[in-house]
């Protein structure tokens, strides 16, 4: 099938070499802009690798844009790790239609950051859906869903890495056998499920020491490992990563630091004992907690709450 590939990142790489080896005829590659100091983008350098023409627009908006992709004629468009806008007429261009992956069940969690919210606000399940976009915001019919269980210690990271991007690969060839075979279905979204959710950066990412334990621990694993949720120690950005919970009655201030040892750091909360495995402070890399206690002099009996 002749296709067009639109997406970023090792997910785009990884679904490019996938529907290589299936046989694909690959048409273009459209991926983002290269980054500063020149940094290209792994599925620009997959593309590369492959020879196949790579297209790195600013905006889709442009008509010199639409025209070079509408010259591909392609038959079927795969959207694979997308962030850009896609105006709606490029859907309608490949005689097939255009397909796009996204990291939740459909209609929840639409938006960009679909994975940190499910963990953010303690789903115990989510997945991905292949649908056919229409212009909106993940509003498009559904093609496929795959569910995926969130367990109690997943982070952003895990849920991601561990099973939605293997998944998700697995589920747009799945999908184009579909199309292919002319029984890929068109299921309409059902608005009463509909849920919207901003981008999780550090405008939703401060932890509030007086929420209780389950709300801090799930939006430590939610911002895990982006954007970091963060406190503030003298006077920078403290980031937690690598979470662990024990809820038990809480007899010290939600905040304090109870202890640090090799497992990391002990902070009070509201119900339980949170630990933190590692942190990063201000433009520093992420290090071990125990590590970072010594080099700050961050100690048992201070306070997070309040800086």
């Amino acid at each position: 099938m002749r296709i067009v590939l639109i997406g970023q990142a090792a997910f785009g790489a990884k679904v490019l070499e996938t529907l290589l080896e299936k046989g694909e005829d690959i048409l273009a590659v459209y991926t983002p802009p290269d980054g500063p100091g020149g940094r290209s983008d792994p599925l620009k350098e997959a593309a590369a690798n492959k020879r196949l023409p790579v297209f790195q627009p600013a905006t889709y908006k442009d008509d010199a844009v639409y025209s070079a992709y509408k010259a591909l004629r392609p038959e079927l468009t795969v959207m694979a790790f997308v962030t850009d806008i896609i105006p709606e007429r490029f859907f309608s261009v490949p005689t097939m239609g255009t397909i796009n992956y996204h990291p939740s069940l459909l209609p929840r969690h639409r938006g960009a950051s679909a994975i940190n919210w499910a963990v953010i606000m303690g789903d115990t399940r989510t997945g991905l859906s292949i649908f056919w976009p229409d212009g909106g915001i993940d509003t498009g019919p559904i093609l496929l869903q795959k569910t995926v269980a969130i367990g109690p210690d997943d982070t952003t990271g895990s849920l991601y890495f561990n099973h939605l991007f293997p998944l998700g690969v697995d589920a747009i060839v799945e999908s184009i056998e579909w199309i292919k075979k002319g029984k890929a279905p068109k299921i309409p979204q059902d608005e009463a499920g509909a849920t919207y959710e901003p981008p999780c950066d550090d405008a939703v990412a401060a932890i509030d020491w007086q929420a209780p334990a389950g709300s801090v621990y799930n939006l430590i694993r939610g911002c895990d490992p982006q954007p970091g949720a963060y406190t503030t120690y003298k006077g920078e950005k403290l980031r937690f990563y690598g979470p662990t919970l024990v809820r038990e009655p809480a007899d010290r201030s939600p905040g304090m630091v109870l202890a640090i040892d090799g497992q990391g750091m002990h902070i009070a909360v509201s119900g339980g004992v949170l630990t933190v495995a590692k942190v990063k402070h201000g433009m520093g890399k992420k290090i071990a907690a125990s590590e970072f206690s010594t080099e700050k002099g961050l100690e048992a009996g201070e306070s997070l709450a309040g800086d």
